[in-house]
C-alpha cells in the first residue's frame, strides 16, 4: 500500500528533473520503497550485553570477575532514553529485530536524501542558464 501511495504522489508532483542522474536517484528510491514497505514489528535502538553480580555471596558470580549475562535493549522514547533487559531466550529474535529497524531506518535516510537531491536537480534544471 505504502509503495502505491508513494508510486501515485510521485507520478503527480510538479518536479520532476530529467537525465540519468535524476533517473538513478528515482531507479535506487524505488526500489528500497518496494523493498521496505512499512514493517509492524522493527525495533529501534541497540541490544547490548553487560555483566552484573546478584549480590549473593555463595554464587560464582562473587568471585568471578564477570557475573551474570545480561542483555538490555536501549532506545529512545518520547524524547527519553529507555532501556528494556531482554531476556536470554528473546536474544536472537530481539538482535533481528533491531538490525532490521536500522536496516529500514537507513534506508528511509536514503530515500529522503534521494528526494532531496531531486528537488535540488529539479531547481537547477529549471533555473534559465546565464
Amino acid at each position: 500500500m505504502t509503495f502505491i501511495y508513494c508510486m501515485y504522489y510521485y507520478m503527480h508532483m510538479k518536479i520532476a528533473p530529467k537525465g540519468p542522474h535524476a533517473a538513478r536517484l528515482r531507479q535506487r528510491k524505488f526500489e528500497l520503497l518496494r523493498r521496505f514497505p512499512i514493517p509492524p514489528d522493527l525495533l529501534p535502538g541497540a541490544l547490548s550485553l553487560t555483566h552484573r553480580r546478584c549480590g549473593q555471596p555463595t554464587c560464582h558470580c562473587a568471585k568471578d570477575k564477570k557475573g551474570h549475562p545480561v542483555w538490555s535493549l536501549t532506545f529512545m522514547a518520547g524524547g527519553k532514553k529507555r532501556v528494556e533487559h531482554i531476556p536470554n531466550a528473546w536474544v536472537e529474535e530481539v538482535q533481528r529485530l533491531v538490525e532490521a529497524g536500522r536496516e529500514f531506518k537507513q534506508a528511509v535516510a536514503e530515500v529522503f536524501a534521494a528526494n532531496a537531491q531531486l528537488l535540488a536537480l529539479a531547481r537547477r534544471q529549471r533555473r534559465p542558464p546565464r
